[in-house]
C-alpha cells in the first residue's frame, strides 16, 4: 500500500455537507466500531475542487481507503494508550484554521460562511483532530526502528529502473557573513516618541487609529488594512498579547515594546481566545553612522577574505552578528526545503538577490559587501558577503551526488514496506464492513478480504 496520505486540511466543510445533504448521506464503511460516512468523503472533493486538485476517477476510492487505514491507526493507538495533548491539538487546529482563513478570505468571513464562531468550529472538530494525530504518532511508531544499511541503500538504487530516479536541476549551496547595524539607545528613543506622538494625536486630538496606521506603521502585513489584525491566543509574541488581553474593546493600549519594535493596539473584538484589535509598530531604525560602521566593517572582512588572512569559519565568528547563521559557518538554510541545497525555483521565491551575487563565481569565491535585508524579518537591512560554496549540473540522480536523498528514498521505501505488512495483519482481525458502492475499488490493501 502506497498511500500518500492526502486528507485535506481540516474538514470544516464537512458539517455544512451532511446539513445540506442529509437525504443522501449513508454509512460507506464500518471499521471496527467506526463509521465512515459518504458525506466526509464528499467534503474530501469538495475541498479538493477548491483547492484546484486534480480529481482522478479513482479519487473517492482513494479517500475512502485513506479513511479506513486512519481507523485502523487509531484503533491501535489507543490499545498502545498513546496520548496526544490538548495543546498540540489546539495548536493543530490553529495551524489549519490558518490555512482555511487564507483560502476563504479572513476569520469573519470564515465564521459567516459556516454559521458559527471559530471557537465552535474548533469544538466540534477537536476530536477529528485528536485522531488525526494519534494515527500520525501510531504510524511512527510502527516504523521508528526501520533503518537502512549502506549496501540496502546501493540495492535499492540499482533495482530502481532509470526512468523513474529523479531528475536533478541545478543545486546550490551558500554561506554568509552578515553585519547588521548595532541599534543604539538614541536610536530607540527616537521610534519610542514618534510612536507617543502617533498615541497622542489619537487619543488626544481625535484622529483615525486607522489612518494612522496606514500613514505610519511599518508592519507589511497589516498596514494597508489599517492596522487590523484577526488572531487567536497563542498566534502573536507574548508582549503583543500581554496588551491585547489587558485591554476591553475600544481601548487603546499604552506604548509597549517587542523584537519587532514599539506597539500600541486598540481592541476592537473579542470571543474568547479570539479577538480582532488594530495594531500601530514603530521600528527602531539604526542611525546612518551605525550604518556606515557595519560598511566599514564587511568592507575589511571582504579585504581580509581575499588576502587570505582569516578563513571563512574565522571571519563568520568574528564578523556576522545574524543569528540564523552565525553558529552554523554561515550556512543559508532554504526555508522551503528545509535543508542547505537550493534551486533556481526556490532561489527566486526566497533571495533572488543570491543569484545576482553568485552566478559568475567558481565554488569557494565570495561576492563584494552588498546591502542585505533579513529573509525573517523584512524591516531589518544590513551588509552581506556571500560564499558559493556548491553548484551542481543537472543530472539523473545518482549515488556519488545525491547519496542522501537516495537514501531517504530507500528508507521510505522500507517504512512502507513494514506499514503494508501491519495494514496486512490488522484487516485480518478487524470487522471491516464497505457499502456496495464502492465493491469495484481497486484498494492497494486487501480490505475485502478476499
Amino acid at each position: 500500500m502506497k498511500l500518500k496520505y492526502i486528507i485535506i486540511s481540516l474538514c470544516i466543510c464537512t458539517s455544512v455537507f451532511v446539513n445540506a445533504q442529509k437525504s443522501i448521506d449513508k454509512i460507506v464503511a464500518q471499521v471496527g466500531d467506526n463509521i465512515i460516512l459518504l458525506s466526509e468523503i464528499e467534503a474530501q472533493k469538495v475541498q479538493a475542487i477548491q483547492a484546484k486538485v486534480a480529481i482522478a476517477p479513482d479519487f473517492k476510492c482513494n479517500i475512502l481507503e485513506q479513511l479506513m487505514f486512519q481507523h485502523l491507526l487509531v484503533n491501535q493507538a489507543k490499545l498502545d494508550s498513546l496520548v496526544v495533548s490538548d495543546a498540540q491539538v489546539d495548536s493543530e487546529m490553529e495551524s489549519r484554521i490558518r490555512v482555511i482563513e487564507q483560502q476563504i478570505g479572513g476569520r469573519q468571513k470564515l465564521e459567516e460562511f459556516y454559521g458559527k464562531s471559530v471557537t465552535a468550529i474548533k469544538n466540534e472538530f477537536r476530536e477529528s483532530i485528536r485522531d488525526r494525530l494519534l494515527a500520525d504518532d501510531m504510524r511512527r511508531k510502527i516504523t521508528e526502528n526501520v533503518t537502512v544499511t549502506p549496501k540496502e541503500i546501493e540495492t535499492f538504487y540499482n533495482k530502481t529502473e532509470r526512468d523513474s530516479l529523479p531528475f536533478i536541476n541545478t543545486k546550490m549551496m551558500f554561506q554568509q557573513i552578515v553585519n547588521y547595524p548595532v541599534v543604539s539607545a538614541s536610536d530607540k528613543l527616537n521610534a519610542f516618541n514618534t510612536l507617543a506622538e502617533i498615541r497622542k494625536n489619537i487619543v488626544e486630538r481625535g484622529k483615525s487609529f486607522e489612518t494612522q496606521a496606514r500613514i505610519n506603521s511599518c508592519d507589511p502585513g497589516s498596514a494597508a488594512q489599517g492596522g487590523k489584525i484577526e488572531a487567536s491566543r497563542g498566534m502573536m509574541v507574548a508582549p503583543f498579547e500581554s496588551a491585547v488581553f489587558k485591554l476591553k474593546v475600544g481601548e487603546i493600549s499604552e506604548i509597549f515594546e517587542s523584537t519587532y519594535g514599539y506597539h500600541i493596539v486598540k481592541l476592537l473584538e473579542r470571543k474568547g481566545d479570539d479577538y480582532v484589535c488594530a495594531h500601530i509598530l514603530i521600528c527602531v531604525e539604526p542611525s546612518d553612522e551605525e550604518l556606515n560602521k557595519s560598511i566599514a566593517k564587511m568592507d575589511s572582512c571582504y579585504a581580509l577574505l581575499k588576502e587570505g588572512t582569516i578563513t571563512w569559519d574565522e571571519a563568520v565568528l568574528k564578523y556576522s552578528n545574524d543569528d540564523n547563521t552565525r553558529q552554523n559557518k554561515g550556512l543559508i538554510t532554504n526555508p522551503i526545503s528545509g535543508d542547505a541545497s537550493w534551486d533556481m525555483e526556490d532561489l527566486n521565491q526566497v533571495d533572488q538577490q543570491i543569484y545576482i551575487l553568485t552566478n559568475s563565481l567558481n565554488k569557494g569565491d565570495i561576492s563584494q559587501p552588498s546591502y542585505y535585508t533579513d529573509l525573517y524579518e523584512r524591516d531589518k537591512n544590513g551588509m552581506r558577503i556571500v560564499r558559493l560554496l556548491e553548484r551542481t549540473k543537472p543530472h539523473i540522480a545518482n549515488l556519488k551526488d545525491d547519496y542522501v536523498l537516495i537514501q531517504s528514498a530507500a528508507e521510505n521505501a522500507k517504512k512502507q514496506k513494514v506499514i503494508d505488512e501491519w495494514t496486512t495483519a490488522k484487516i485480518k482481525n478487524t470487522y471491516i464492513k464497505i457499502d456496495p458502492e464502492f465493491a469495484t475499488c481497486e484498494f492497494q490493501s486487501n480490505w475485502f478480504k478476499k
